[in-house]
């Protein structure tokens, strides 16, 4: 029974831990944007560059071109 007299505080001090980190997750507006965290799992993060037809043609020749082989060398 003198067991209780430990574990009481002890869950006291879980629940003030966990209502301030609740607090402080609303303080710095982690629960402001709910949407785009689930949407982003449908577009596609390696989607091609759009061509920019301002840009001249000279330029993107001359721009370095990196393989794969090369990155991997490090």
């Amino acid at each position: 029974m003198s067991i209780i007299y430990v574990l009481i505080p002890i869950a006291m001090i879980f629940v003030i831990i966990g209502i301030g980190v609740f607090f402080w997750a609303v303080k710095s507006e982690q629960f402001d944007d709910l949407e785009r965290q689930s949407m982003s799992i449908l577009f596609d993060e390696d989607a091609p560059k759009a061509v920019n037809p301002l840009e001249p043609a000279s330029a993107k020749a001359a721009a370095p071109q990196t393989t794969a082989s090369e990155v991997n060398k490090g």
